[in-house]
């Protein structure tokens, strides 16, 4: 008896770690990924925004690389919000879906103003962070130039 329950105590763990561990990110107040609720999204249509030439006509959401994070730009409201790199996520997802009327994309430009190497440094990672997490997010990033 003994044995047989040594046998079976291990395997009983396994399981019970393995099929707890699935659905932790939903299970969790009814939680949903961000990854996944902007996975809903369709994906990027360049013949919509391809066209466009000013970006003040851009209707998607719109990143401004900062060397602490990027600035999420509400233009109805002309306010800008900054977020971590981790945070951002979360932000898109939360975004509705009249968002979003080019598909799963972003436009994505650094801050114009730069200053000591160590502000330049902190803004090429702050950039490959973000680039980094829209990429794990598979959201495109329409790169526009700093003015």
């Amino acid at each position: 008896m003994n044995r047989a329950w040594c046998s079976f105590l291990p395997a009983a763990i396994f399981l019970l770690v393995s099929c707890s561990g699935r659905n932790t990110a939903t299970a969790v107040a009814g939680h949903v990924d961000p990854s996944q609720q902007i996975q809903k999204i369709p994906p990027a249509d360049p013949r919509s925004y391809s066209h466009l030439r000013d970006m003040k006509n851009w209707r998607n959401p719109y990143l401004v690389i900062h060397k602490d994070g990027a600035g999420l730009l509400d233009v109805g409201n002309n306010e800008e919000r900054l977020l971590k790199p981790e945070e951002l996520p979360a932000a898109l997802a939360g975004l509705p879906a009249s968002a979003w009327p080019y598909g799963r994309v972003v436009a994505v430009q650094e801050i114009g103003l730069h200053g000591s190497q160590e502000d330049e440094i902190a803004l090429r990672r702050s950039r490959a962070l973000v680039a980094g997490t829209l990429e794990e997010c598979h959201v495109l990033i329409n790169w526009v130039p700093s003015s």
